[in-house]
């Protein structure tokens, strides 16, 4: 059984529970609630804990990047960069310019304007998980949408996209809360 951090809250109007890859479980609760309440919630969600443990992908060590934020940014500007070129082109669209950011939730946008945004994250993964991102974004210069015809669009493009769509909803998350040494 694993051991979860409980903290009290003034604000908290009901519990939560937590499961941070790099950190033990934390249950926020009301400062009204039960020691029992809090001890049955526990029990109940130890098997949820440990299902969510299961879910994330071992650290393998790894803890900080050997580079700085700043020059990773910078990697990841010149892969997007080439890899939109040359899907641009496949494509037969243009954009305006790329921007690569450290967005907490997002790993790309497209805006009405042509931009197109990527967070430098992407660089941690595979890159045919990139490259997909890239052709998503690329595709939405075309249909600024999530409807059928775009993911028509995109299978036409990258027809094991799902693949690539389902590594970044298991594995994202790990991603989104690496920190590079700086």
């Amino acid at each position: 059984m694993e051991s979860v951090e409980v903290r009290r809250s003034p604000r908290a109007r009901r519990w939560r529970l937590e499961v941070p890859w790099d950190e033990p479980a934390r249950l926020s609760v009301p400062q009204s609630m039960s020691r029992a309440e809090v001890d049955r919630v526990l029990a109940e969600k130890q098997q949820w804990i440990a299902e969510q443990r299961r879910r994330q992908i071992p650290r393998l060590g790894l803890e900080r990047l050997a580079v700085s934020e700043s020059e990773a940014r910078i990697g990841a500007r010149e892969l997007v960069s080439a890899l939109a070129e040359e899907e641009a082109e496949r494509l037969g669209v243009s954009y305006g310019r790329i921007r690569i950011g450290g967005q907490r939730t997002l790993w790309g946008s497209c805006s009405s304007r042509g931009t197109l945004s990527f967070n430098w994250r992407l660089v941690l993964a595979p890159l045919d998980v990139l490259d997909y991102v890239v052709v998503h974004e690329l595709c939405h210069l075309l249909v600024a949408n999530h409807s059928r015809c775009f993911w028509t669009l995109v299978e036409r493009q990258r027809p094991h996209w799902r693949d690539q769509r389902a590594w970044l909803r298991d594995h994202g998350p790990e991603l989104l809360a690496f920190s590079p040494s700086d």
